[in-house]
């Protein structure tokens, strides 16, 4: 944990908040605090708030109650102060009162986590009159996009859990079961693999693998299906797994799904080999993107080709048009198209890929071929 989360990122989260001429930055449960701190702290009505000043030591409040949860984490090993707060106290006031109490005293700029709940944020606001409320990506996006040796191993390790679970389909996936059945199969493996928790469960089966986020249903499997299945979780270290693969449920599929197969096929290649440092997201999403145009199923590849991966299912970069940022050694992200033919059938394959210093490492192994299962 000490490796996944190191005493140096409060370090640098501070250097970033100057470089950013911000003058203070709030950061409640979530994967901010998380990344920052180790601390998996509950999202709760109470305010927990790690409390970064421009200028001065940073401090964690957390309600009396969490205290021991707080100094059981990572986060009692950072040299922080973590303080308590009583049930009548106000959570809000003492975030003031701390920043005011800062060697640049009271904040001009005040940046919060982007997942910080509403009600935490106004309040925040109104305990800081005169303060310019604002997002912490341009403090928190560049340290978090860029993984560490750590990040990567525990995401390497996050991609060999959920290929265990897709080498097992074979168990659950037959005609004459309905997705809901097969869903809830995978997702106990999940657990099994080595998660703890069960981030998302796709099955779509027949013409709901067209419906790229179609999660399950009692529709029952027939034989010949096109099943589309996509999954994820989240391990022990906190960080997530996602993989989707397209499989037949028995028999044979519609020969056009395998034709359009081959084509998306090429386009995952093509789109993975083109991760390289210095190459932009843009690029990558038209590496795919060109083939299954060329293929003739252009207007059926209806979304982004990735979106990064970490803490979070999706975080930055995003592998889509528009996205110049160019790749660096570290990114971490998937390359997922897709070909959606509407009432009828679809497929996608999806697999995390790190950019490295001299192209791109696939974090998944499972096969990438259409499977037909026994059925």
């Amino acid at each position: 944990m000490s490796e996944l989360y190191p005493a140096d990122r409060l370090a640098r989260a501070g250097a970033a908040l100057r470089a950013a001429g911000i003058d203070a930055l709030l950061v409640t449960p979530g994967s901010d605090l998380r990344y920052l701190t180790g601390y998996n702290a509950k999202q709760l009505e109470r305010l927990t708030c790690l409390v970064i000043p421009r200028d001065g030591d940073p401090v964690l409040l957390v309600p009396l109650l969490e205290r021991p949860a707080a100094l059981a984490s990572p986060a009692a090993d950072l040299g922080i102060e973590i303080i308590g707060w009583a049930e009548t106290d106000d959570p809000f006031g003492q975030v003031a009162q701390r920043l005011a109490a800062a060697p640049g005293g009271r904040p001009d700029r005040v940046a919060v986590a982007n997942r910080m709940w509403a009600e935490h944020a106004l309040k925040l606001r109104d305990a800081l009159p005169g303060s310019a409320v604002e997002l912490a990506d341009p403090v928190l996006r560049q340290l978090r996009m860029r993984k560490e040796p750590a990040e990567v191993a525990a995401l390497r390790r996050a991609g060999q859990a959920i290929d265990r679970v897709h080498r097992r389909m074979a168990d659950w996936l037959r005609p004459g079961r309905t997705e809901a059945e097969v869903g809830a199969d995978i997702a106990e493996a999940i657990l099994a693999s080595g998660h703890v928790s069960v981030d998302f469960v796709i099955v779509g089966s027949g013409p709901n693998a067209a419906s790229p986020h179609h999660e399950v249903s009692d529709r029952t499997i027939n034989r010949g299906d096109m099943v589309v299945v996509d999954i994820g979780g989240t391990t022990p270290d906190g960080y997530c797994s996602d993989c989707t693969r397209t499989y037949v449920a028995g028999g044979q599929p519609d020969p056009e799904a395998v034709e359009y197969y081959a084509v998306l096929q090429r386009a995952q290649d093509a789109a993975c080999d083109a991760v390289k440092p210095g190459v932009t997201p843009e690029a990558v999403d038209a590496a795919a993107r060109e083939i299954i145009t060329q293929g003739g199923y252009g207007e059926f590849f209806i979304h982004r080709t990735g979106h990064g991966i970490g803490l979070e299912s999706h975080e930055d970069p995003y592998i889509v048009a528009g996205n110049i940022e160019p790749l660096e050694p570290g990114m971490a992200f998937s390359i997922e198209p897709g070909i959606y033919l509407p009432q009828r059938h679809g497929a996608r394959i999806e697999d995390i890929l790190v950019c490295t210093d001299d192209g791109g490492e696939r974090l998944n192994q499972v096969r990438r071929d259409l499977v037909v299962l026994p059925g």
